[in-house]
């Protein structure tokens, strides 16, 4: 079949061609090749900004003959700053692929790649989505994504989704009524893979069980579904499993970088989070930027092998994450993502808790009876939090109790809550849903 989606990256000077032919090359390296590699790429790519970009240069200081270790670590904050001061030397937004973070974490920023790298990262995924039998010049999509509601930022993303070979179900609406046609879509089309937010398919996974529908029974043609963006609960994968009939694959990935991490697992089993090692260099830091022993709890900080254009080294994303023990150089596995760093609450009594961790009490009870569809959580001040959820029917007194006294519990007693029954929940422009906030 006629290759669109790798013919509409060479017209648009990404070197597709070159970047799978090199990354077969990274991915064929033996053991001690691939840890030889890692190292001369890490020298590299931090040569080359000490060289050519000044606020590369800027940021690093004077010290010569710097050791890894000593790097300094890249904040979000660093990055908020004019593109243009934050290119390297040859580059400027007209020669290179420019896009803005989504802004999840609370910190948006513009970024740029370079071509090169830009072409990596697609053949990075299809790499990895080919393990599944996907195919991105061939296999039809079901996007689960935002997608821009102005003219233009409309008629663009169709038009990349025409070129990458998939349909968009814009997930600002997720009435009833609109899965319904979602469903009709899924009768017609011959899909093959569905990917997108997590929060937004598990909707759509309780809209079929509701139903008592399986998806792969009404589109045969489906393969796998690759949820991302968003935590991924157990109980939720055995859902999507259930209601879709196929595996469910979990990814962590982030537009300024590359996919970072991709499970590989076959139906009905868990499988391990291979960390994207080709084209990256994951290392989990402690508060003080010291390196952490695998299977220890820290920052995850990642860098960008190849990018020239700018600098993404020993880069904080600001998620949280364990590295396998079982982990090394060439073959890093990620045992754990708890979350972002700006998502814990603190408590009266000073206790800090991950705010996954009121998600995880709330969840099992809120959604016993399936009347609540989703939720969030906010805290507003440090012994009051609000509770936004979207239901058939209000919760009753016995069911609040029930969280009340869970999450005296697990966290601690005397917090007051607020619940508030909505028609549906704010998402980020792009679609994501973030399910806990502090505002303290």
């Amino acid at each position: 079949m006629f290759s669109i989606f790798d013919l509409s990256l060479q017209l648009n000077a990404f070197p597709i061609k070159k970047a799978k032919s090199d990354l077969e090359q990274i991915i064929a390296f033996s053991a001690e090749e691939k840890k030889q590699f890692i190292e001369n790429q890490k020298q590299t790519i931090v040569k080359f900004h000490l060289e050519n970009n000044p606020f590369y240069q800027k940021l690093v200081g004077s010290k010569k003959n710097i050791n890894w270790e000593e790097l300094p670590v890249l904040s979000k904050t660093n990055l908020q700053i004019p593109l243009d001061s934050r290119l390297s030397k040859g580059f400027s937004t007209k020669n290179c692929y420019i896009n803005k973070t989504s802004g999840s974490s609370g910190e948006p920023f513009i970024f740029a790649k370079d071509k090169y790298t830009h072409a990596l990262t697609w053949a990075s995924n299809m790499y990895r989505f080919g393990q599944f039998g996907i195919d991105f010049n061939r296999s039809l999509q079901a996007r689960f994504y935002g997608i821009p509601l102005d003219f233009f930022g409309y008629k663009k993303e169709r038009i990349k989704d025409f070129l990458a070979h998939r349909y968009r179900f814009p997930i600002f609406d997720l009435s009833d009524a609109v899965l319904e046609k979602m469903l009709l879509k899924f009768q017609k089309k011959p899909f093959e893979y569905l990917n997108g937010y997590t929060s937004s398919i598990v909707l759509f996974a309780k809209f079929l069980q509701k139903r008592n529908l399986i998806l792969k029974d009404i589109c045969p043609t489906l393969k796998v579904c690759m949820v991302t963006s968003e935590m991924l609960f157990k109980d939720d994968k055995i859902l999507l499993e259930t209601q879709f009939g196929i595996p469910i694959i979990n990814e962590y990935g982030a537009s300024e970088l590359d996919l970072i991490a991709f499970e590989s697992r076959n139906f009905g089993t868990d499988g391990e989070w291979l960390i994207n090692s080709e084209t990256l260099f994951v290392e989990i830091l402690d508060e003080n930027n010291q390196v952490l022993p695998y299977g220890q709890e820290g920052r995850i900080v990642i860098t960008s092998l190849f990018n020239k254009a700018h600098p993404f080294i020993r880069y904080d994303i600001g998620d949280i994450g364990i590295l396998d023990e079982k982990s090394t150089l060439e073959k890093p596995i990620l045992k754990k993502l708890i979350g972002r760093t700006n998502d814990v609450a603190i408590l009266p009594s000073g206790k800090k808790s991950p705010g996954l961790t009121f998600y995880y009490v709330t969840k099992s009870i809120i959604e016993d009876d399936g009347n609540v569809k989703e939720f969030v959580i906010k805290q507003t001040k440090i012994d009051s939090f609000e509770i936004e959820y979207v239901s058939e029917a209000e919760l009753d007194l016995a069911q609040i109790q029930k969280i009340k006294d869970a999450i005296s519990l697990y966290l601690e007693p005397h917090l007051h809550f607020n619940f508030i029954r909505k028609n549906s929940l704010e998402r980020t422009s792009r679609g994501k849903l973030k399910q806990f906030t502090s505002f303290i």
